[in-house]
């Protein structure tokens, strides 16, 4: 079964988009309760001991891969574990969810234009409009169907910090269709190790001079969360779906997070449906459906160009051994 999973790329994505939202609600929930780098590095720490003794076989696997091309691994662990998360709890501390949400909705954008910048891969018109159109759902939900809403939606440094979190992120995806052919546990393992090691000398500065921690059940239901499905259910999951249909297809996902976020806030926070929420949420479905389907009919996602050595490499493996 989990198999068949494995092999449904936007089932995947759909549920990423859940845990993610699920993020930033609890990232916001516990601001000014768990300082931002402690929660990250906890979060991290937590996910690690959790992966590491199903992980670890596949870790020594992948270890001449890891020394062939450890200069993107690097790259791709500060940028997407040291980085992303810590600059978003961050951002939390001073900005309400609402904006995180509507800031969350650049990342197909952003994506795509790193994907053009590092990949040359290009939208296709298909993939545009979707995402203009999931954008609008996106949008007509946060603004509570109300355009005004937009022009009154105050931005401060937390939404900088949040904004430059997504750039980073963008950038994150679009080299995540080029690593190498790493087993899925062992690129996980190796990727979130190193970001808790890079991240490490943060966390001490921060226990050391800045906010203290209330470690109490507030903190360790949000930790456990975050460390479990934001971090390694929903980075295992989007690093196999961009493997399989590459970061611009994965992309349009990320506006299926404000909308999990609304549901969040209504099954949680006692808030009421609301006609906009149902139109919004039709465009969204629309937009990611155009997006998913209309796309490119020639060529393959960039992370296809290894699967050749990849055999080559498991290969070599098996005569060594």
């Amino acid at each position: 079964m989990f198999r068949r999973l494995f092999d449904a790329p936007y089932l995947l994505l759909t549920l990423v988009s859940l845990f993610w939202a699920g993020n930033i609600v609890m990232g916001r929930h516990v601001a000014g309760h768990v300082p931002p780098v402690t929660l990250a590095w906890l979060r991290w720490a937590l996910a690690v001991a959790i992966l590491l003794p199903f992980a670890w076989p596949s870790m020594r696997a992948d270890w001449p891969l890891l020394r062939r091309h450890w200069k993107l691994v690097g790259i791709l662990a500060l940028a997407g574990i040291t980085l992303f998360n810590t600059m978003q709890y961050h951002g939390l501390q001073f900005t309400p969810a609402l904006n995180v949400l509507l800031i969350q909705s650049t990342g197909p954008l952003l994506i795509a234009f790193w994907s053009l910048l590092l990949n040359g891969e290009r939208l296709s018109v298909g993939q545009g409009i979707g995402i203009g159109l999931s954008l609008l759902g996106v949008l007509t939900i946060i603004c509570r169907g109300d355009p005004a809403v937009l022009v009154n939606i105050g931005f401060n440094k937390g939404d900088l910090w949040v904004i430059a979190a997504m750039t980073l992120y963008g950038a994150y995806a679009a080299l995540l269709a080029r690593r190498p052919a790493f087993s899925a546990l062992g690129f996980l393992g190796i990727s979130l190790g190193l970001g808790l090691i890079l991240l490490t000398p943060l966390f001490i500065a921060e226990r050391i001079i800045g906010p203290p921690l209330t470690f109490d059940a507030k903190a360790i239901t949000a930790i456990a969360y975050v460390a479990l499905f934001p971090s390694l259910l929903a980075y295992l999951f989007f690093n196999r779906a961009v493997l399989l249909v590459g970061p611009n297809r994965a992309a349009p996902f990320f506006h299926l997070m404000p909308v999990f976020g609304s549901v969040l806030a209504i099954v949680f926070l006692g808030e009421r449906p609301h006609l906009y929420h149902a139109a919004g949420y039709a465009l969204v479905l629309a937009g990611v459906i155009i997006a998913t389907r209309w796309a490119p009919k020639t060529g393959r996602p960039v992370s296809s160009q290894f699967e050749a050595g990849d055999a080559i490499e498991r290969g070599e493996r098996r005569r060594a051994e």
